[in-house]
This record gives structure tokens, C-alpha cells and sequence, in this order.
């Protein structure tokens, strides 16, 4: 019958002997107990509850949607009109100048009504600045103006009062904003290394990028990654920054060392190359200015604290702090590299502290390991009187991917004060805590593993979620954007950003 046979089914097929019952039990036994390991490690962890109550602290709201359309209807008019007529744009101009002399020469209080026409002066006048060529340089050093003489005026403002917080927030970041809106239109124009104003120094210096870096200095950044956007825009008062680092520069070779803390492998060192080549969306020196009174009595302050945190960093492994307890020594995040130097020599940097008082960015900051709400976040740095603004780096490109970035986090935040919460799959859990548990044995070795040390393996599958949706999120509002450009030929203002983020986080949910 061809080549296949059939062989009738035997009884003592049916038997199984003794060994194989043996074996096939045993299976049976590691099959189950495999199961059961899956099982349990695919169970979560509740979430702590963060305490949602800080007192005397708001989130700050603009709630000015009628000015922002305001302003844009003035540029687009100015810009349809070919800047023709330049009457508005230049008495604008001049009475901001005028305003600015004011700031300089009376000492007004931080609850002032000038303060807000200052600010709605500069708002005009961007507006109509960012439709007409040649006005950008003007611009930047009107802003460059108004944070000097605010700096100069807010050493003497209590920074436990909102009033403050909010004076310095309005004009200092509110000022930033309204000059990347007019470099944006004028992308021609744009700068990328802008100088602030001269700030001398006693301690060993380096040129770095063609800014002379002084042992001390503070480079504060922002990276490209989605959670240093959450770390930005993610308290009462929503900036720029997601980075802080210092900077220490060797008196003999004239070497620059970063020092700074990392969330995959705590505080490191690194050369100003490494640093550099680690992707930044922008960067801002500040440095302590010469006249405070410990900088009078020690210049070499800032070099002693810059040694200090490089002493520290090389002599032993300090994690990276994820619950942001900036009183802790023992564990450092990014901001507390600085501050915890500084301030075992006399300086308390951030005169005012930074809070997150929203429960819903509690709830998701608490995923991810944070435990207090009232921190040093990079971004507030920018606002403390003590330091200056020595040069700021940033590009088109670059601060387009920003924006984006800033509105979808904005977007995504009126989520989670909606309810929204940070979520994975589930069945993932179980290799995420074999990935945690093959980590936490290399991390005695000194050697950084798949999950950050610190990190649980739950935070580190929400974190890996929310930056691919907000990844998703903004390649789909950056084609909107290029829409945008096309119907209308301007890029689109930071609030259209925005409104596109609004609809494409209620899109996907």
C-alpha cells in the first residue's frame, strides 16, 4: 500500500512506567510554581498616596486666552501690512524703554501695578517686533534689560509671598516666551549663543563653545527626552529647564569637569564634551553674582564648591534621588548637586522653593517615585536674585522640538487633574521585575543596569508608557504644526500648540 503503514494502537502504549510518571509529576510541579511566579510577580503595587496639601502654594494660571489672540491678530495685521507702517511697532518700542528706564532708576515693590504694564508693554511690543525683520537683536536685549533691573529689584522682595513668585514668573518666564515667539517668526535673525551681562569672577575659567565658563558656574538645561519636559512644565510654575549642573574648572590644565546627577547611575563627572554631546534642547549659564556678601569676603567661593562637589562625586557612589528630598545627602538629584555644596558654604541657592501642588501631577509624579512636593526644580532657579545670567544657548530647530514637547506635557497634565493616570501592560510586570532583579545585582558591581537604581520596576513601565505617548503625541501635533505653517505662513504661536496637543490627547486616550 505505498510507503506509509499503519501500526494499530497497542494496550501497553497506554502505560506509563514508573520513571516517566516520576518526571511528568515533576513538570507538572515546575510548570505550576513557574505559574504561579508569573502570577505574582504580574501583581502591582498600590501606589503611595502623595500628600496633595501644601500651604499658601497655587499652581499659577495665565487665564488670558483673549490677550494671546490679541496679539496674534496685531502681528498678523502688522505682518499682512508688510510692516509698511512702523509708527505702532517703534512707539511701542519706546515706551518699553521708557518703562525699563523706570524699572532701573525706582525701587517699586513686587506688588506694584507698574509691573504689569511692564509686562503688557513687552507683550505688544513682541508682537508687532515678530512681524517686522530686522527688530529680533532690539527684542532680545530689551528682555536682556528687564531681567537685569528685576534681578536688581527682587533682592530686596520676600519670596514667601506669591506676589513675588508671581511678579518675577510673569515677566521673567512670561519675557522668555514672548522672545522665542519673535526669533520663531524670524528664524533668520535668530542667534543661537546670546550674552547676558558681565558678571566678573575671581575663580579658574575655560572657554567652552566660545563662553568663558568660571569654576562654580551653574549650567542649567533642558533635555530632549519626554520625561525632561514633565520635569519642566511639572510644578506651580512651569519653565524651561529640566537640568542643573556645575561646573568645575582645574586651576593647573584649565580642564572642565560637569559634575551632575543622572537618573540612570546617580552622580557622575563628566568632560565638557560628554556633556555637550548628551542632547539638549537649550542651556543657560548662571553665575553667583560678585557682590553678595560671602562672594565679597571669599571670591573664590564658587571654586571651593565646585572641588567640594567633584571631591564628593569621585570618592564614592551617591544614587540618584528620586524622591526629590533636597535635605537628604545621602541621595542627590540634579538640583541638589549644586545646592548641598553651596549651602555647606553659606549659600542657599533657590530663595524660593519650588512646589507641585496639583494633585493629578502629584498622582503621576509619585509613579514615578517622587515623595515631596516642595523641592529646588531646575527651571525656578532662573528667578533666584542671586544669580545672573551669564549666555544662554538655543537654535530654531531645537526650540520648535521644545515647544512641542512643553505643549503636549500641558496638554497631558490637564489630564491627570482630569483623572487621567499613568497605566502599562500588565503582563509586562513580571520580566520588568526580572529585569529589576538582574539590575540590582549589577549595581553592586558599580555597573548601571536595565532599571535605574532607585527606580521600581512598575515606575520604570509607566515611565516608558508615558514617554511613547507623549512621543506619539507630539510627532502628531508637529504635523500639525507644519500645516499650520503652510495655511497660514507663520510657524504657530505657542497657545495654537497647544490647542493642537488639546485635541490630539482628547483623540487618544
Amino acid at each position: 500500500m505505498g510507503g506509509n503503514q499503519f501500526y494499530p494502537l497497542q494496550d501497553s502504549d497506554l502505560l506509563v512506567s514508573p520513571t516517566n510518571f516520576f518526571f511528568m509529576r515533576k513538570a507538572h510541579a515546575v510548570g505550576a510554581a513557574l505559574l504561579a511566579t508569573v502570577v505574582v510577580l504580574a501583581i502591582p503595587l498600590p501606589t503611595p498616596r502623595p500628600d496633595s496639601f501644601i500651604p499658601g502654594s497655587t499652581a499659577f494660571v495665565w487665564n488670558q486666552d483673549s490677550l494671546w489672540n490679541a496679539l496674534e491678530g496685531s502681528f498678523s495685521a502688522t505682518r499682512s501690512g508688510r510692516c509698511g507702517n512702523q509708527d505702532l511697532l517703534e512707539s511701542s518700542l519706546y515706551d518699553l524703554r521708557a518703562r525699563i528706564d523706570t524699572l532701573f532708576s525706582r525701587d517699586l515693590g513686587a506688588e506694584d501695578r507698574f509691573y504689569r504694564r511692564l509686562e503688557n508693554n513687552m507683550f505688544e511690543a513682541g508682537a508687532y517686533a515678530a512681524a517686522c525683520p530686522g527688530f529680533v537683536q532690539q527684542y532680545v536685549g530689551d528682555f536682556f534689560r528687564i531681567r537685569e533691573g528685576l534681578k536688581l529689584r527682587s533682592q530686596a522682595w520676600n519670596f514667601d509671598e506669591q506676589t513675588t513668585r508671581e511678579t518675577l514668573y510673569r515677566l521673567l518666564y512670561g519675557g522668555r516666551t514672548a522672545v522665542e515667539e519673535v526669533m520663531l517668526q524670524q528664524p533668520d535673525e535668530l542667534t543661537a549663543l546670546f550674552f547676558g551681562g558681565e558678571q566678573r569672577s575671581r575663580t579658574p575659567s575655560a572657554v567652552v563653545q566660545g563662553v568663558t565658563v568660571h569654576s562654580g558656574d551653574l549650567l542649567v538645561s533642558r533635555g530632549g527626552a519626554p520625561t525632561s519636559a514633565l520635569i519642566a512644565r511639572g510644578n506651580d510654575f512651569p519653565g524651561n529647564f529640566s537640568h542643573v549642573a556645575l561646573a568645575y574648572v582645574d586651576s593647573t590644565t584649565g580642564n572642565v569637569s560637569v559634575v551632575e546627577a543622572h537618573i540612570e547611575g546617580g552622580v557622575a563627572v563628566a568632560s565638557a564634551e560628554e556633556y555637550l554631546r548628551d542632547k539638549k534642547l537649550r542651556i543657560m549659564v548662571l553665575r553667583l553674582r560678585a557682590d553678595l556678601p560671602q562672594l565679597v569676603s571669599d571670591p573664590m567661593l564658587p571654586h571651593r564648591a565646585a572641588s567640594l562637589a567633584l571631591q564628593r562625586a569621585e570618592s564614592g557612589h551617591t544614587p540618584y534621588d528620586f524622591e526629590m528630598n533636597y535635605q537628604d545627602p545621602e541621595k542627590l538629584f540634579c538640583s541638589e548637586v549644586a545646592s548641598s555644596v553651596y549651602g555647606d558654604l553659606g549659600v542657599s541657592l533657590w530663595t524660593g522653593i519650588s512646589t507641585i501642588s496639583s494633585p493629578g501631577l502629584q498622582s503621576w509624579l509619585a509613579s514615578f517615585g517622587v515623595r515631596y512636593f516642595e523641592t529646588q526644580e531646575p527651571s525656578d532657579l532662573e528667578y533666584d536674585p542671586q544669580l545672573a545670567v551669564v549666555a544662554e544657548w538655543r537654535d530654531p530647530a531645537t526650540l520648535r522640538e521644545d515647544r512641542i514637547d512643553n505643549a503636549v506635557i500641558d496638554a497631558m497634565l490637564e489630564g491627570a487633574e482630569a483623572g487621567d493616570q499613568l497605566d502599562f501592560p500588565w503582563y509586562q510586570l513580571p520580566l520588568a521585575r526580572a529585569m529589576k532583579a538582574v539590575s540590582w545585582f549589577t549595581n553592586l558591581f558599580g555597573v548601571v543596569g536595565f532599571i535605574p537604581e532607585g527606580m521600581s520596576a512598575a515606575a520604570a513601565l509607566k515611565n516608558r508608557a508615558f514617554s511613547a505617548r507623549q512621543s506619539l503625541i507630539a510627532r502628531e501635533v508637529g504635523v500639525s504644526a507644519v500645516r499650520f505653517e503652510g495655511d497660514n505662513g507663520y510657524a504657530p504661536p505657542y497657545w495654537k500648540l497647544f490647542e493642537m496637543a488639546q485635541d490630539v490627547v482628547a483623540s487618544n486616550p
